[in-house]
C-alpha cells in the first residue's frame, strides 16, 4: 500500500458514500423503490449526476426537473428512502479498497468523514462497516446549512479536528465533492482516477 500521496497533508477527509464504503446498490435499490412508490421517472442519468446531494434536496431538484405536483411531502419521501436505507443496508455495505488507507493513518493523524448523507445513517454504516473507530469527527448534511457543493461540510470537518483547511486533504468520488473541496480551500483527489474505486451507484 502506497502512502505517500497522503503522507504531506495534516488531515485526512473522506466521502462515506462510494469513497470510504461501497453502497451504490444500496442507495439504488432505496431511490428506485422510492421513486416507484411516488410515481417519480427515474433517470439513471440525472440521478448519477445528483451522487452526494442530500435525499431532501434530490427530491427537490427531480419534482422540478419533472415539473410534478406529488402530494406526499418531501419530508415523508425522505423518511420512505430512509426506511428503505436501514431494512436493507448491511446487506449492501462493506469498506472499499480505502479502508488500509484510514487503518494505516488512524492515531498517525486526524481523520474525518464529511457525507452527504444524514449523521445518524452515517454513523450506522461506518458502525456496520467496522470503520466508526478508525474515524474521528462525522459531519452529515444534517449538520450544515449548505451541503456539498457548497464547502460547508469540509470547512467544519477542519474545524473539528483543529486543523487548517488547506493542510486538508479530501478523498471524493463526485463532481459535486470535489467541488467543495475546491471551495472550502483544499486539495481534493478523485478516488476512481487515483485509486481505481467507482461508485456503482446508477452506473
Amino acid at each position: 500500500m502506497d502512502t505517500s500521496l497522503l503522507d504531506q497533508y495534516d488531515a485526512i477527509i473522506f466521502d462515506m458514500d462510494g469513497t470510504l464504503v461501497d453502497s451504490g446498490q444500496l442507495h439504488e435499490i432505496a431511490w428506485t423503490r422510492t421513486l416507484d412508490k411516488y410515481g417519480i421517472p427515474v433517470d439513471r442519468v440525472l440521478m448519477r449526476s445528483l451522487a452526494g446531494v442530500p435525499t431532501k434536496g434530490t427530491l427537490d431538484i427531480l419534482l422540478d426537473h419533472f415539473n410534478l405536483n406529488i402530494a406526499a411531502t418531501s419530508a415523508e419521501m425522505n423518511d420512505f428512502k430512509e426506511s428503505v436505507v436501514r431494512d436493507i443496508a448491511q446487506r449492501y455495505v462493506k469498506p472499499t479498497a480505502l479502508v488500509e488507507q484510514a487503518q494505516y493513518f488512524a492515531g498517525r493523524k486526524p481523520l474525518s468523514v464529511g457525507t452527504g448523507a444524514y449523521t445518524e445513517e452515517a454513523e450506522t454504516i461506518l458502525a456496520w462497516c467496522n470503520l466508526r473507530e478508525l474515524i474521528g469527527p462525522v459531519v452529515g448534511a444534517d449538520q450544515v446549512q449548505n451541503p456539498k457543493p457548497a464547502p460547508d461540510t469540509f470547512l467544519l470537518c477542519a474545524e473539528r479536528m483543529g486543523i487548517a483547511p488547506e493542510r486538508c486533504v479530501v478523498l471524493e468520488d463526485s463532481k459535486l465533492g470535489l467541488d467543495a473541496a475546491t471551495r472550502a480551500g483544499m486539495v481534493g483527489i478523485d478516488v476512481l482516477d487515483v485509486f481505481g474505486i467507482e461508485n456503482d451507484y446508477f452506473l
